[in-house]
């Protein structure tokens, strides 16, 4: 079996208040020196057989349909993670 990562990321101009929430905690906790935090989403897609380009494509696609919203988010990476050792 093979697995796909598809990533989503709020676009740039839209608040992230969730990622401002994370980055005003991180020093309260003692972790200095970052400045912003965006937050955004993870996918995990696995699959029958061998991940190919035509997978990662169908994964794009569906991606851009139902994973993400396309006026506020950016779909960021779609990438084979059968590999990664999970």
């Amino acid at each position: 079996m093979g697995r796909v990562v598809v990533d989503v990321m709020p676009k740039p101009e839209i608040l992230d208040p969730q990622g401002k929430a994370v980055a005003g905690a991180l020093p309260r906790l003692g972790f200095d020196g970052f400045v912003s935090v965006r937050q955004g989403k993870r996918f995990e897609l696995e699959v029958e057989g061998d991940v190919t380009p035509e997978v990662l494509e169908k994964a794009r696609e569906a991606a851009l349909t139902l994973l993400s919203n396309p006026v506020i988010e950016d779909v960021v990476a779609v990438t084979d993670a059968s590999g990664e050792g999970h």
